[in-house]
């Protein structure tokens, strides 16, 4: 390996290098051992081009301290401080933005509120929602009125599906400009995220501020989560107040909400546990109400007393682990006897059809919300109540049974699946030995190997999934074992181009050890994606190197969209699903100031991996890792393979529910 590989990218990476390494294409690469180039363009042209270097005033902001207003200021406090105050009583955990919405935006973080700036608002939703993931905890994403604001769509949008708690914050000009579209930017933002929150708001009344904010955390924790959206027009969010009588309704939470949540009774714990023991072979669906409630103690409890299966949905996984012997995530072929099935906290509920089990099998939902029990699955007992009270409860009076007949089965079941992605892997290496490209499902089981199944402890690293081609093929091995490892990108919603600023996200609360990521504070995280999906949150990787927050990213470059398997025999329409081949997203990120890497084997692979990871974790750098793939490996007349089909649910890797 030369000298500049072994210098940590935060040493300052030279232009200069990057440029020469860039225009003399792979023989002059400055990565991954390849020779340097002999002649450099930079020094032809003439040009001094400095490092690439964090700017002294980015770690002098960090390090301010932050300061809490008061109506006893001399100018009293503004509307945009009123709410950032209620937001730090609140216990908000994050900020994501870009700049605008500069009264809020200012006001949350100078109150103290962890605030990460971006580079696109897209991004930082993504972000927001990927921190709330990994935690279980309230964050917000920010932009300016217009364009700063619709560029969050998509990421509302995902969040709405996951019920995420997402705080949505924008600016929106003035209200004395109204219908006049004074300046620019003006858009009704209300009626934009409408069907995509759970509540929103246009606060027009200035003395109403810290009421709405009330309004907003009452929705976020109460009830099914979902995005809330408050748009501030310049009068509110600068507004003055040199008193709190001058605000209505300005209570404390314990007077605007409350803590108390709906419980099961105890005849209904009875009914439930007189249906358990009728069944031979009970299945728990764990939603993610389960893991928003952090009920997984209980549920673990509950499922060992009685020997109840568990298989897990939601956008995060982790809640139950995937080892145990009573897990049903990759178990599918078991999940068709069970003879009853508890829906627990699942928020987005699938249609009988769409999962995989028995037609008119008995059914039992435990859900918060009276008004959705019955809805797409007939029930044949349903109860109101908050998911981990119920397991609790549950796991108090439920008897102990062994069922050594179904813990058998199961057993059975993963050991046929594993066996199944074990041939899929060798079939895989057999299409990467023959093309000299890398398949995704080699790629996908490579970084199972080096992640779970090697010196890494497999509990550690958090890790998403994402991208259409990688995606299907990284869902079988979606290793998850503690509550929060990992996370499915795509879920529900099906969003391209999230992954990046997602596993931001979670990896700004990996490095503050926040709840689930508490025993792994400061480990690196793995975000895999595709090409296309790339396009969209590169540039990520700049705010990663900057907070410092290590994440290895790897980006399978099959050369086009993952549709064109879909669009081959349309050559009138064929070039709307490819890219230039061969890409160097590893050299885009070189110049981002991040270690990059470009492999074509499992072999380079698991080298560039190893160097990565000890990047990574000694020094707290972020790489990434560009594996060039083949867009005919999602033909599956070309190259026919497990992987191209979407997994079974419910089951790891699950997308729709």
């Amino acid at each position: 390996m030369s000298d500049d590989n072994k210098k940590s990218p935060n040493d300052s990476l030279s232009r200069r290098k990057f440029m020469a390494s860039a225009a003399f294409g792979t023989g002059a690469l400055a990565v991954g051992g390849m020779a340097k180039a002999d002649t450099s363009l930079a020094d032809k042209c003439g040009v001094d081009i400095p490092s690439v270097m964090i700017s002294p005033d980015f770690k002098t902001s960090l390090a301010t301290p932050a300061v809490t207003s008061s109506f006893s200021n001399k100018d009293g406090m503004t509307g945009a401080e009123v709410f950032a105050r209620a937001c730090k009583e609140e216990e908000l955990a994050a900020l994501f933005c870009c700049p605008g919405n500069y009264d809020v935006v200012h006001a949350l973080a100078a109150e103290g509120i962890p605030s990460y700036g971006g580079r696109n608002e897209g991004q930082m939703c993504h972000a927001a929602d990927g921190f709330h993931r990994a935690t279980g905890e309230v964050a917000a994403c920010s932009g300016t009125e217009g364009p700063g604001f619709t560029s969050m769509i998509m990421g509302i949008g995902t969040a709405n599906a996951a019920r995420t708690p997402l705080l949505v914050l924008a600016s929106n000009m003035t209200i004395a400009g109204e219908d006049r579209e004074q300046m620019i930017q003006n858009v009704y933002q209300q009626p934009t995220t409408e069907g995509m929150k759970k509540y929103g708001k246009r606060i027009i009344t200035p003395n109403r501020v810290h009421e709405y904010a009330g309004y907003a955390f009452r929705q976020l924790k109460s009830g099914v989560p979902g995005p809330v959206h408050l748009d501030f027009p310049s009068e509110v969010s600068r507004a003055k107040f040199t008193d709190p009588t001058q605000l209505t309704d300005y209570y404390n939470r314990d007077h605007y909400r409350t803590e108390s949540r709906a419980s099961v009774s105890s005849d209904e714990i009875k009914t439930v546990i007189k249906m358990i023991g009728q069944a031979e072979r009970p299945l728990i669906i764990a939603g993610q109400g389960v893991f928003q409630r952090k009920g997984w103690e209980a549920l673990m409890s509950v499922v060992e007393r009685n020997d109840i299966a568990v298989a897990q949905s939601g956008p995060v996984n982790g809640h139950f682990p995937d080892d145990h012997r009573l897990s049903a995530a990759t178990a599918t072929g078991a999940t068709l006897s069970a003879d009853l099935v508890i829906f627990i906290g699942q928020y987005c509920m699938p249609s009988p059809n769409e999962y995989a089990v028995s037609p008119g099998v008995k059914m039992i939902r435990v859900h918060p919300e009276q008004e959705d029990i019955g809805r797409n699955w007939p029930v044949d007992y349903g109860i109101v109540s908050d998911e981990a009270l119920f397991l609790e409860a549950l796991a108090n009076k439920i008897p102990r049974k062994k069922r050594s007949k179904w813990v058998n089965e199961l057993e059975g079941a993963r050991k046929k699946f594993s066996e199944g992605v074990d041939r899929g892997y060798q079939l895989a290496q057999k299409y990467s030995q023959k093309t000299g490209h890398l398949h995704p499902a080699a790629v996908a089981m490579e970084l199972e190997n080096f992640f779970f199944r090697g010196d890494i402890d497999p509990k550690q690293t958090c890790h998403t999934m994402g991208g259409f081609t990688i995606g299907r093929a990284l869902a079988r091995n979606a290793v998850s074992l503690r509550p929060a490892q990992s996370f499915c990108v795509p879920y529900q919603y099906g969003a391209i181009g999230a992954d990046i600023g997602m596993a931001f996200g979670i990896g700004v609360a990996v490095q503050r050890g926040i709840g689930p990521q508490a025993a792994y504070k400061g480990a690196p995280i793995l975000c895999a994606t595709s090409d296309a999906a790339a396009a969209y949150g590169l540039f990520e990787m700049d705010t990663a190197n900057q907070y410092k927050v290590p994440m290895i990213v790897v980006i399978y470059n099959n050369n086009a969209w993952g549709t064109w398997g879909q669009a081959y025999r349309k050559p009138q329409a064929t070039h709307i699903h490819l890219f230039q081949e061969n890409l160097r997203y590893d050299k885009m990120a070189e110049g981002l100031g991040v270690h990059g890497e470009y492999v074509k084997s499992p072999k380079e692979l698991q080298a560039a991996l190893a160097r990565a990871y000890k990047l990574a974790s000694t020094e707290g750098a972020s790489s990434v890792i560009n594996c060039q793939g083949l867009k005919e490996f999602s033909s599956a007349s070309k190259f026919p393979h497990p992987s191209l089909a979407w997994p079974v649910e419910p089951g790891r890797g699950a997308v729709a529910h």
